[in-house]
């Protein structure tokens, strides 16, 4: 399914990464997201909705202290986490402290800090 053009949506991202193989990898484990590989170290990614896509670039300092901060919605901040952890990630702000958001941002093996985000019950 094609993405649904809309002025003014966020629709591609460029993530920092030293090597594009693990960072893509781990994405794929801890989120699901789909990978394309273009060649080279070239992988590309489309999220879970196919409405957000990507790719990992070399070269560029990681994202490692918020200035722009990407959340990433999850079924389950507590679950997400611990795959994280399991698939090479840091927890960096643990669950409660954007109480009462669920919410918590980790570091992924690049070092770019990402938010989690779980809609209430």
């Amino acid at each position: 399914m094609p993405a649904t053009p809309a002025n003014g949506k966020i629709c591609y991202i460029e993530m920092p990464a030293t090597d594009t193989r693990r960072s893509a990898d781990f994405y794929r484990r801890v989120f699901g997201w789909n990978l394309r590989e273009r060649g080279g170290n070239e992988i590309s990614f489309d999220d879970t909705t196919g409405e957000v896509s990507g790719r990992w670039v070399l070269g560029r300092a990681p994202s490692s202290k918020p200035g722009l901060l990407v959340y990433v919605m999850v079924d389950s901040v507590a679950r997400t986490l611990e795959l994280i952890v399991a698939s090479g990630g840091e927890i960096v702000q643990p669950i409660g402290a954007d109480a009462p958001e669920i919410t918590a941002r980790f570091r992924d093996p690049a070092g770019n800090v990402i938010g989690l985000y779980q809609e209430p019950a």
